[in-house]
């Protein structure tokens, strides 16, 4: 496949869709959603822990320069994956 094919189905890279991307695997990694690559689902709690420290510290870095959206999609996502991450832990 031509890399402009590839790229033509890749979404377009946006605060929110790296977001996104970072929440997904760690969904992944607590076993809430399967791993695209296999199918399967399988927990790694330690992977887990740093996909979710690092979109922490992503909010820290950037609390003052999001928009609102961007915000609320943070507290939301990390909302979510700190309650799955104890629930399974």
């Amino acid at each position: 496949m031509s890399d402009k094919k590839e790229s033509a189905m890749l979404p377009e890279v946006t605060f929110s869709t790296f977001v996104l991307s970072l929440a997904s695997s760690a969904l992944v990694h607590l076993g809430e959603v399967p791993n695209p690559e296999t199918g399967g689902t399988t927990r790694n709690e330690a992977l887990a822990r740093n996909a979710i420290d690092v979109l922490t510290m992503l909010d820290d870095k950037t609390r003052n320069g999001l928009t609102p959206e961007e915000s609320k999609l943070m507290r939301d996502v990390l909302y979510e994956l700190r309650m799955k991450f104890v629930a399974r832990s």
